[in-house]
Parts: C-alpha cells; structure tokens; sequence
C-alpha cells in the first residue's frame, strides 16, 4: 500500500510458484509488461529484464555519489550492467572478483581498478554492491567504505555473515541493507537508460538442452556476464 511492492508478503514469480517460465506465450496484465528496447535483440534483451533491474536497484540503493566511487564485489550477469550505469553516471568503478574471465570483462569495459576479492581499494568507497553469495565478504567491503557509505547486498542468498566490530565496520554512519526483488518503477528506469547508453550486454549462450551444464557452469564460474538459454 505505501508503494514498496517488491517487499509484498505474497508474491508470486513465473517459474518458480507459477508454471510457464518457458511458455511461448504467456497472459499478463499490462501494467506488469515491460516494452523492450529496439536496440537489443532476444538474447541480449533477456539479462537487461532480471540481472539488469536487479542491479539497477542495487546502485541505486547502494547511493553512489556523482564523481564519487563504487566497489563490486562478484562481477557476472547483474553486476557488468550495473557497472556501465554507475560509469555512464560518472562513478569510478573498482571490481573486486575471483575468476579470470570476469576480471577480463571488467578490463574490457574501461572500469578504474580490478583486483581479486580479497585486495585492498585504492581509496575508501563511496558505495559498494556485493554480488558474490559470500557473507565473509561484508566485513571486509564494510572496512573499505567511507564515512556515510552504503553496502547493498544483492544476492537472494548469502552465506552467514561473521561477526561485526562495530568501530571498524559500522561506525560514523555506514550502512548495511540488503536488496529484495524491484519495483515496476525501477524496471522502467533501467531499461530506458539501457538504450541511451546504450548498454553492452555480454552473454554465454547455451541451447536449451543445455540448462544443467549452464547452472553447472554459472557456479565453477565459467560463465562471462550473462547465461542465456536459447528456447527454439
């Protein structure tokens, strides 16, 4: 009622309470249909509806400052997005990532420094997006934040996050929140900005017969930005 629909306390989601996730037709209500940019075709349009919203709403609520920085820690389908709209905003982008292939990804999109996930930023964040399902990774980003920055966790899942020092990590009015689902709003928002960037989306495409070797191969980490099942 007060307009925070992602935070419902019944949703509903295609695919996983609702059959149909891979229907070739499918009924909605109109208010909940995106128009998809003209710019991108199938298969580079399908991460911008889930990773990319996603991502988008995790650096807005990461509150990154014009000019300022941002840390990402995991960079794959959601954060290589994300990291173009902070860098189209005029935010310097520091990746913070285990596998080669995504440390490639980041180099190739011109961010400001890429680095393993447990090496030090030049200088403290303004804001930090933690993509990686790592929760021993919260107290290493929360000491790495500036005064008044902001951690949003994007992950559906996280692993249990270690104890908290409260001078090293929360004091002078830094900030830990996690990030739930997004709003229509924030689906518009991101995907028109998408088209006047525009956005470069990097995808592994895989056919359909191969959706347990792309799970398989999205959790070894090899997979560069985006999986893609190819339904045809």
């Amino acid at each position: 009622m007060r307009g925070d629909e992602n935070l419902c306390l019944n949703p509903r989601f295609v695919g996983w309470d609702d059959d149909g996730g891979y229907a070739e037709l499918v009924v909605v209500r109109e208010d909940f249909a995106y128009s998809p940019p003209e710019e991108f075709d199938d298969e580079h349009v399908a991460p911008l509806l889930c990773a990319g919203i996603i991502g988008y709403r995790a650096l807005k609520l990461s509150n990154p400052r014009p000019g300022g920085s941002l840390a990402i820690y995991g960079f794959g389908g959601s954060a290589h997005l994300a990291a173009q709209v902070a860098r189209h905003l005029g935010i310097a982008v520091h990746v913070r990532t285990r596998t080669a292939a995504a440390r490639a990804l980041a180099a190739e999109l011109g961010v400001a420094t890429i680095g393993d996930s447990a090496d030090p930023l030049p200088s403290p964040a303004d804001s930090a997006i933690l993509f990686a399902p790592a929760g021993d990774l919260v107290p290493v980003v929360m000491a790495q934040l500036d005064r008044g920055g902001t951690l949003a966790v994007a992950g559906i899942h996280l692993t249990d996050v270690p104890a908290l020092h409260y001078q090293r990590h929360l004091f002078q009015e830094k900030r830990l929140l996690s990030v739930t689902a997004n709003t229509r709003k924030d689906g518009e928002e991101f995907l028109d900005l998408a088209a006047q960037i525009p956005i470069k989306v990097t995808i592994t495409p895989y056919e359909f017969a191969e959706a347990q070797k792309a799970l398989e191969d999205l959790r070894g980490g090899r997979v560069s930005g985006a999986a893609v099942l190819r339904v045809g």
